[in-house]
């Protein structure tokens, strides 16, 4: 038997709205988590990935945002149709999320004990100690040194990494199913990430969390995934084991992307990029989102919006792409 999927988001579409009528920024795209899974959603700045995690945690300011249709099931139930009051409670104990920045996401105004104190309480009902004594194991977990003092010190006092640290601690301090990261480890020098990695890593085997790590760092993706989730212009264009995306990408913006990445073993004097931008949000009415920066344009991708395709009849790697035509289209 088939186990159900922890997070089944299905046909999502996230819009802003402004005097300029509707603007699409996540459009129709749906993917699934399983248990103890970490799902990879790469893509550049402004392809919809953090607007696709702040849709599924239902914290989409409104207004001008809104989750205009699809489905995010968590464990079965569709959150899209959750009260406030029913994702305050699923927020923290079901599902977490890490946020970019940790010097913004901590209030500078309280000490860090009080934060993870406080975060805990929401869920959990207990004397002060007892939920004291919970914050300083959760410190312990994440790997920070003396975590009884670091209770009483201010986000200030604490550098990058141990910040990132006392986030993800914040965000596991429930034990939630599905632990969201976006781009956590953005702000941190090459060593704190490759610690802050390693650490998702082992919570991810020990606790069996689900992660969804969104990222533009391909190396991330390599280092950490099962599966990836390649985003473009608020589309998902290609999904594939990492593997498969490594070895044998199809959707040529993935084969940019890979060919943009730094290669030590090939001496390159000029590093490659792929041409043009990510189009503005709504901008693109007809036909393929990719195809004013595509090598392999022809008239079909300026008229038709390509559906995904199974490739080289792999049915769990799929792209959006008209150069896969032949192949049978995900239904």
């Amino acid at each position: 038997m088939t186990q159900s999927p922890v997070l089944d988001v299905k046909n999502l579409k996230t819009s802003f709205f402004s005097n300029d009528g509707e603007v699409p920024a996540v459009d129709d795209i749906s993917f699934s988590v399983n248990k103890g899974e970490i799902l990879g959603i790469v893509g550049e700045s402004g392809c919809g990935k953090s607007v696709t995690s702040l849709s599924v945690m239902k914290l989409i300011p409104q207004p001008p945002g809104k989750i205009v249709s699809g489905e995010i099931l968590l464990n079965g139930e569709n959150l899209v149709h959750a009260s406030e009051k029913r994702m305050r409670q699923i927020r923290g104990n079901e599902m977490a999320m890490i946020f970019q920045e940790p010097m913004t996401s901590l209030n500078p105004l309280f000490k860090i004990g009080d934060q993870l104190i406080e975060a805990i309480k929401i869920h959990n009902k207990g004397h002060k100690k007892v939920l004291a004594a919970k914050a300083v194991e959760m410190l312990k977990l994440v790997g920070l040194p003396r975590a009884e003092s670091i209770m009483g010190e201010y986000p200030h006092q604490l550098s990058g990494g141990m910040r990132q640290r006392v986030m993800i601690a914040m965000a596991l301090s429930c034990g939630p199913k599905l632990l969201i990261a976006d781009e956590p480890t953005t702000a941190l020098d090459v060593t704190i990430q490759a610690q802050i990695l390693d650490l998702m890593k082992s919570l991810n085997k020990s606790l069996d969390t689900s992660i969804v790590m969104i990222t533009h760092d391909l190396g991330v993706v390599a280092e950490m995934c099962q599966r990836v989730i390649v985003m473009y212009a608020g589309k998902v264009v290609e999904e594939a084991s990492v593997y498969d995306i490594f070895k044998n990408p199809k959707h040529p913006y993935t084969i940019g992307l890979l060919q943009s990445v730094p290669d030590i073993r090939n001496k390159q004097e000029r590093l490659y990029s792929i041409p043009g931008n990510v189009p503005k949000p709504g901008s693109v009415v007809s036909g393929c989102r990719f195809a004013a920066r595509c090598v392999h344009v022809h008239s079909r991708c300026l008229a038709e919006d390509p559906p995904l395709y199974h490739a080289g009849g792999n049915e769990s790697h799929t792209v959006r792409c008209f150069l896969h035509d032949s192949k049978e289209a995900v239904s």
